[in-house]
């Protein structure tokens, strides 16, 4: 890491009055998992869509691998990887139809296969979308998303609905994308999930960033500054009790 690829200054996008992201700056560098936390409202998604060229912004820039987003929004879509909902899928498809499909409507001949192997669903290769379970899906339009070999993938609170097995299968998945050079953003609710995936992220509220830094330093500096929690921390959590009693294995039937 060390050189950015992604760079926003002074971002602001307005809907009428009301101000969704207000004057918000960030960088990510290559090969860098990058976090938005924040509650619902917070202007994460808008974010990321202001990022994506999927809305136009009101104020400040945004620079993506050198493009100018607002001034070179084609040649930005073809450097980006943007997780899509089941719902955007052909029923009829096969998935490596569907990734052909795809990757023709970025003039590029794909290997589906190896995309599928990518995500651990070679042995759906032959299933439609509508026949997968919900981690199936998730870890499918992660492979959609990838069809252009993109500069930057963007998630979109991708672990939303997953059972814990599913969530930390799809965690390896993250984590294994950039491991071969890709750099990712992601938006989430799960504080735990931003602490196992995020080299930094930024917390979002009204609009603002109100901390940016990777998690574990903001976790010292609250400690530091004498926060004690309410009750003493349990050694372990529910959702450890229910890995423990039914195993990590993935269970996707």
């Amino acid at each position: 890491m060390g050189e950015n690829v992604l760079e926003v200054e002074n971002l602001v996008k307005r809907y009428g009055p009301f101000t969704a992201v207000d004057g918000i700056s960030f960088e990510a560098q290559r090969q860098e998992i990058f976090g938005i936390l924040g509650p619902n409202g917070a202007g994460k998604t808008t974010t990321l869509e202001c990022i994506e060229t999927l809305r136009e912004f009101d104020g400040g820039s945004i620079v993506l691998n050198g493009l100018d987003v607002r001034r070179q929004p084609q040649e930005v879509k073809r450097i980006i990887g943007v997780q899509l909902q089941s719902s955007s899928f052909f029923d009829k498809l096969s998935l490596v139809e569907l990734l052909d499909l795809f990757g023709s409507l970025y003039g590029r001949r794909v290997d589906p296969l190896g995309l599928l192997e990518e995500v651990e669903l070679a042995d759906k290769a032959k299933a439609q979308v509508k026949e997968l379970s919900g981690g199936q899906k998730q870890r499918f339009s992660i492979a959609a998303a990838l069809v252009n070999d993109p500069v930057v993938l963007f998630l979109d609170e991708p672990t939303t609905g997953l059972d814990p097995q599913a969530r930390r299968h799809l965690w390896g998945v993250i984590k294994r994308i950039r491991s071969e050079g890709k750099t990712i953003v992601l938006t989430t609710h799960s504080m735990d999930e931003a602490e196992e995936l995020c080299d930094r992220v930024a917390i979002m509220d009204a609009g603002k960033i109100v901390a940016l830094a990777p998690p574990l330093a903001m976790i010292e500096k609250l400690v530091a500054g004498g926060f004690k929690k309410d009750r003493v921390e349990r050694l372990a959590s529910l959702e450890d009790v229910f890995l423990h009693l039914t195993g990590h294995a993935l269970r996707d039937e």
